[in-house]
């Protein structure tokens, strides 16, 4: 059976040591956020995560949805108990507003907690965490009387949202979406269409469910230019805030997946039902986009957390499982053979995995911090600079941390030999899971083309040029540091490569778009390297710091450094691999005539 267990320990490292985030008590929402506080709130997320959520992982995913004649739908048994423990611990509000029903604490630390929930049960913490990102859409987007009506009960869990983008025919080209919305007399709309692939659209574990969904009015421009966003209620909500007569929106079927068993992804239908109208009219797509941004950050969060449990699961099997005998001689002489962690393959497996997943951590909360300063700094340089680093490392941490969630379950599930595969060991969920994070809320290729086509230029690139000074910076602060070397001579070569791709796109790319598209993924993927990189050589230079202030986490320290110097030997160099494939160009790539395939 699978095990798993909370990294409390490296997340507080991370908070604390890494990210310091005492320094930030003049935002909003941290003053209240003590370390004592934090470590009590991150310690009590575990506990759910581990005793609440996890133990009904494996049998939510084996017995999955169902879909009722009427068109309900029914969750795993034991699903609606563990969604209410979440809900009435205060967890879908950890971040929002007081005034709404939340606790106003930073998004820095809901991220933390999310990344213990979503490994625990990536399935079942979908549900909260589409309900999230439309609580985000409407406290920007919404009138004060949406905000009243829709957000206390979204924030207490007793409603829950979803994103309604998706249809039959059209999925990243939004522009292409013939969902209508007609107006009527009294403001609101009549929303009619069919939308696909819609995460928790359909459930009872909540007395109300508010879908966000794209609408084209009547009349309005073709294209993107002409969306807008609208809320639709499954029961309609009276001036007293009471649940009235059920809306023209039902479940038509439920989508049969690979893997995220657990969650109802629906077919929605769209009849005449009530909507109304958030945002202005045809400027949906801005509004959806908070949302967007918001679940992107949660989907990588998603392939951060499907590696760790899938790196837990690993470890203890390959200290568990004997086979062979170790190439330098035998280390359980009392044994037949020894454990399997002895062999230099399987820790280089186990190596590359525990190295992603520190540094993904990291990137994580260095990023949701960048997200509380955007938000909520009173310094508008301070705040254009984290808005900048945000938006330019989205598409990344989505792209990477999803690529290599995935790509890392599949080497921990190889860590197993044929018993991953077979499913009592619960490794093939994993796998089947992570899938999942690389396509939704965008798929990767979509987000290597938005890093290249979009972020790179915008405003002038002031962001890409934002991070390389501050990567060079750290750099140069560091160099008469012996003790630090060896990571920032590995950074600093990667960063070299990322400069030299990112300037050779400039030279080749403007007249040759096919350029930017053959090499993006590369390009996202050398990214993320350097931006890995560097939160290694940060968690090193605190590891260091506190090692000889005499700090009592020896060993775990230690080993820190060890895996830093791991990921700077072994990881860091594919830099230049990545850097080659992107100035190979797109000729070879575009060659062939399509029948040639």
């Amino acid at each position: 059976m699978p095990v798993y267990k909370a990294p409390v320990n490296d997340t507080l490292f991370v908070l604390n040591d890494v990210l310091g985030l005492e320094r930030y008590g003049n935002l909003q929402g941290f003053a209240d956020a003590t370390p004592d506080m934090i470590e009590a709130i991150i310690g009590e997320a575990a506990k759910v995560a581990e005793e609440a959520l996890f133990p009904i992982n494996l049998s939510g995913d084996r017995e999955g949805c169902t879909r009722n004649d009427d068109g309900t739908v029914l969750v795993p048994n034991g699903f609606k108990q563990a969604y209410d423990q979440y809900v009435q611990g205060g967890w879908i509000g950890l971040a929002v507003p007081e005034e709404f029903g939340g606790q106003g604490l930073p998004y820095t630390l809901h991220a933390a907690v999310g990344e213990y929930m979503s490994s625990a049960n990536m399935s079942l913490m979908m549900y909260p965490g589409l309900t999230q990102g439309a609580i985000a859409a409407i406290l920007v987007h919404g009138t004060d009387e949406q905000k009243a009506t829709y957000l206390p009960n979204m924030v207490g869990g007793s409603w829950s949202g979803t994103m309604n983008l998706t249809e039959p025919h059209c999925g990243t080209d939004l522009g292409l979406l013939r969902t209508k919305a007609v107006p009527q007399d009294d403001g609101s709309y009549k929303i009619s269409g069919q939308k696909i692939f819609i995460s928790a659209g359909e459930h009872s574990m909540t007395d109300n469910i508010v879908h966000l969904v794209l609408a084209r009015i009547e009349g309005a421009p073709e294209g993107t230019k002409g969306i807008s966003l609208f809320i639709v209620p499954k029961f309609m909500v009276g001036d007293d805030g009471s649940l009235g007569a059920r809306n023209g929106v039902s479940c038509g079927a439920l989508e049969e997946k690979m893997g995220i068993h657990g969650n109802s992804t629906c077919v929605m239908n769209y009849d005449d039902a009530t909507g109304y109208l958030i945002g202005a009219e045809n400027k949906g797509l801005s509004a959806m986009f908070v949302m967007m941004n918001e679940a992107r950050l949660g989907v990588g969060l998603q392939g951060l957390s499907i590696a760790e449990t899938a790196y837990q699961n690993a470890v203890a099997y390959a200290n568990e499982r004997i086979q062979g005998r170790s190439l330098s001689g035998a280390k359980a002489p009392d044994k037949k053979a020894d454990p399997i962690i002895v062999h230099p393959d399987i820790r280089r497996s186990l190596m590359t995995i525990k190295a992603f997943n520190e540094a993904g951590r990291a990137f994580v909360l260095w990023t949701a911090l960048k997200s509380d300063i955007a938000h909520r700094s009173q310094d508008e340089a301070e705040r254009q600079n984290a808005d900048d680093l945000l938006g330019l490392a989205t598409p990344i941490l989505k792209g990477v941390l999803t690529d290599k969630g995935f790509d890392h379950a599949v080497i921990a599930q190889q860590v197993f030999g044929g018993h991953g595969y077979i499913e009592e060991w619960g490794m093939s969920q994993y796998v089947r899971d992570a899938r999942i994070a690389m396509i939704y809320e965008g798929a990767n290729g979509i987000q290597a083309l938005d890093l290249v086509g979009r972020k790179l230029a915008l405003n002038g690139g002031r962001a890409v040029m934002a991070m390389f000074k501050e990567i060079g910076d750290f750099c140069e602060e560091n160099r008469g540091d012996e003790a630090m070397v060896l990571y920032t001579k590995g950074l600093k070569k990667g960063l070299n490569d990322l400069q030299a791709s990112t300037m050779w796109f400039m030279q080749n790319a403007m007249a040759k778009p096919d350029n930017a598209g053959a090499g993006s993924t590369d390009y996202m993927h050398l990214f993320g390297l350097v931006t890995l990189g560097y939160m290694w050589a940060k968690m090193a230079k605190a590891a260091q710091t506190a090692l000889a202030a005499g700090d009592p986490r020896e060993d775990y320290l230690k080993a820190k450094l060890v895996t830093a110097k791991f990921y700077m030997e072994r990881i860091m160099p594919e830099t230049a691999l990545r850097k080659v494939r992107i100035e190979a160009g797109a000729d070879t790539m575009m060659e062939l005539a399509a029948e040639a395939f």
